[in-house]
């Protein structure tokens, strides 16, 4: 039993830290696309549904993809979840983006007080997670 858990705790703990990067990451850049001043008109090429079941309750999951060209004239297609349940294929939006990494673009209305929160409300049930897996790993009896 021990093996066991000297190979999947650290693997736990990786993907959780893992999953805190790409959590702090993905804020950083929807924040610098809102503060750049930078917006261009896009259209929904598709929106889409998916499901995801997470302690037997499915979440539903909206996506839609964008078609926008930059300032500069660069034709960029973005896929971003979130943003309304209506949006349809067709209709135009409002882009954010920055001119160093146009593709990083984003659809939402600028939120960064919310954006923030959700990014330290996520971050601590990460870490409570990382305490308790290093909790139990440590204190797991020698079989």
């Amino acid at each position: 039993m021990n093996p066991f858990f000297n190979i999947v705790m650290p693997l736990m703990i990786a993907l959780l830290v893992w999953g805190g990067y790409a959590l702090v990451r993905r804020t950083r850049e929807r924040r610098a696309a809102w503060e750049s001043g930078l917006t261009a008109r896009a259209r929904v090429v598709r929106a889409w549904a998916t499901t995801q079941m997470v302690n037997n309750v499915a979440r539903r999951v909206q996506w839609h993809e964008y078609d926008y060209t930059t300032g500069d004239g660069l034709a960029v297609r973005l896929k971003e979840s979130g943003g309304p349940r209506d949006r349809a294929g067709g209709e135009e939006v409002l882009v954010y983006y920055t001119p160093a990494d146009p593709e990083k673009a984003t659809a939402s209305e600028p939120q960064p007080g919310k954006d923030t929160a959700g990014m330290v409300f996520g971050l601590f049930f990460i870490g409570a997670a990382v305490i308790a897996i290093l909790y139990a790993w440590t204190t797991v009896p020698e079989l």
